[in-house]
């Protein structure tokens, strides 16, 4: 098998465990696929029977850059709530759907709905300081 067979097998069996995870955590979160095709940014062509097929391993999410930094953002936030909230996984479910005083009292997940990669990047600037701190560029103040 050639170098670049074997890469493209590599990519495409990562591209189904980040599919996997993301998906996992979205069901979790008791998310209808409309919600999720429109936090992911998932093209228009992705039908409701795609989402199975996620789950499943099937099928990997479409290989796109936007994609695969929402998904990267999505997983980010849920080791964020697992280190918020060790003892209780069931209540990142609660905490993406309950109203938050810094969010002016809306769900995180009507911030991630609504303001799209930008409402991911507030929910998780939110949950993990050192991301918010690497977002203002205090990483090469020191």
């Amino acid at each position: 098998m050639s170098e670049d067979m074997q890469n493209s097998e590599d990519k495409e069996e990562a591209l189904r465990q980040i599919t996997q995870a993301v998906m996992n955590l979205l069901d979790t979160w008791d998310l209808d696929t409309r919600q999720m095709q429109e936090m992911l940014l998932l093209p228009d062509n992705v039908r409701a029977r795609a989402f199975q097929k996620f789950r499943d391993g099937k099928d990997a999410f479409p290989d796109s850059p936007d994609i695969l930094r929402r998904a990267n953002y999505l997983l980010r936030i849920a080791d964020a709530l697992r280190t918020t909230y060790p003892r209780n996984p069931r209540m990142t479910g609660r905490w993406i759907k309950q109203p938050h005083r810094r969010f002016g009292r809306r769900t995180p997940l009507s911030i991630i709905l609504k303001g799209g990669e930008g409402g991911l990047i507030a929910v998780l600037s939110e949950l993990d300081c050192t991301f918010s701190w690497d977002l203002t560029g205090s990483k090469g103040a020191g």
